[in-house]
């Protein structure tokens, strides 16, 4: 009987996030307008989703996010999506690149796994942690994950597509390093608080629905 329970669960949660990652996908959900830039919010349910059911879950909902990526990239294109799609020509050449596939989904299945890879080390180091110090391991879990999508995007953009970035911006390929450490502290941070706020205020209360104490 608990082993039904536990699957039914697993079930349920798992059909939750995946609808949720969909419908934040394609809809405005998946952007949080920010003072100045768009950031966005498509990878909490991931963080939640992998410290909630495993890293092999996390995995499946990192790779349905970067899926989401590439058909929103190839249906309604904007000046960066080069980098998330090989439908889209790279700029200063005729045809698209292999290598967008790996940025899009990449970086997007690690947001699936180092959130549940921190969750995990920390409740083997402190395994009776009070809610307080859970929360606060929750919450850098959040922030490790959004972390790991925002400098592995921007820096494999950076580093794959150095002259196509550079032509795009109009800028010396010279400078693309500033500029792309400028766009990780100008989206990065916002997302990682975001990130760092929901993760265990959701986390929390599915541990206390579910009773796991948050234990594994």
């Amino acid at each position: 009987m608990a082993k039904t329970k536990s699957k039914t669960y697993t079930m349920v949660l798992m059909a939750m996030f995946t609808a949720i990652i969909l419908i934040m996908a394609f809809t405005p959900l998946g952007l949080i307008q920010l003072p100045i830039i768009k950031a966005t919010a498509l990878h909490i349910p991931v963080i939640i989703g992998c410290i909630m059911l495993g890293p092999a879950a996390g995995a499946y909902f990192g790779s349905l996010f970067g899926l989401t990526s590439l058909i929103k990239n190839t249906i309604t294109p904007s000046a960066l999506s080069f980098a998330f799609t090989p439908a889209i020509a790279v700029p200063g050449t005729g045809h698209g690149s292999f290598w967008a596939i790996v940025i899009c989904f990449g970086p997007r299945i690690l947001v699936g796994i180092t959130p549940w890879l921190f969750y995990k080390l920390m409740n083997k180091i402190m395994p009776n942690m009070n809610n307080g110090v859970r929360a606060g391991t929750l919450a850098a879990s959040g922030v490790i994950g959004s972390l790991t999508n925002t400098f592995l995007v921007m820096g494999l953009i950076g580093i794959l597509f150095t002259d196509a970035y550079a032509t795009l911006q109009g800028i010396p390929s010279s400078e693309v390093g500033a500029v792309i450490m400028g766009i990780i502290a100008a989206n990065g941070i916002p997302e990682a608080i975001v990130a760092g706020i929901l993760t265990p205020a959701v986390c929390m209360v599915l541990f206390k629905f579910l009773k796991t104490n948050g234990k594994y």
